[in-house]
């Protein structure tokens, strides 16, 4: 899986150090620490479930929510301008 995340500049040293000591790449380093972690707490193979609510019918019509949001947004944006 291909993905982009944002290191704190601790964990990207410990990374540059692990690749240097280990002869590894980037990559390799990265997914052996993130194993490593995973498998210090146990946490491999254990399903994570997470509870489901019926809800029930929207009272707000939601197919613009994007939209809608970006509005609150440019007149919460606004405001603050105008203060």
């Amino acid at each position: 899986m291909r993905t982009t995340v944002t290191l704190d500049p601790d964990v990207e040293r410990a990374l540059r150090e692990r690749m240097a000591r280990e002869h590894v790449s980037f990559k390799r380093a990265l997914n052996d620490a993130v194993r490593d972690s995973a498998r210090d707490r146990g946490d491999i193979g254990t399903p994570f479930h997470t509870p489901v609510f019926d809800l029930g019918q929207p009272t707000t019509d939601l197919t613009k929510a994007n939209s809608i949001a970006a509005g609150l947004d440019d007149e919460d944006i606004a405001k603050h301008l105008r203060a």
